[in-house]
């Protein structure tokens, strides 16, 4: 058997899903709850570009980081990280 190595978010809905658009919330779900960028970095051990540019859409995640902001946000990885099948 092929061992998969699956390293962040995308890697993870590709192989599980299939071909799809990854989107996220957690731009909105952290205003809801009053952090800002700098301190959800900080409680996850990155920089705020990384939260920045995760917000909008220039960097997955890998699947430990997802896993620490959906804690520091309160919230699952499902609520945070979302995809839509890519139009074929």
């Amino acid at each position: 058997m092929t061992e998969v190595k699956v390293t962040n978010v995308k890697s993870f809905l590709h192989f599980r899903y299939g071909g799809y658009s990854l989107k996220n919330n957690i731009r909105e779900i952290r205003k809801k709850i009053n952090i800002s960028q700098e301190d959800l970095a900080n409680m996850c051990g990155v920089t705020r570009q990384t939260i920045n540019a995760i917000e909008n859409d220039k960097y997955d995640p890998t699947l430990s980081l997802a896993f620490r902001l959906s804690i520091h946000l309160g919230t699952t990885i499902d609520e945070l990280f979302t995809y839509e099948e890519d139009s074929k």
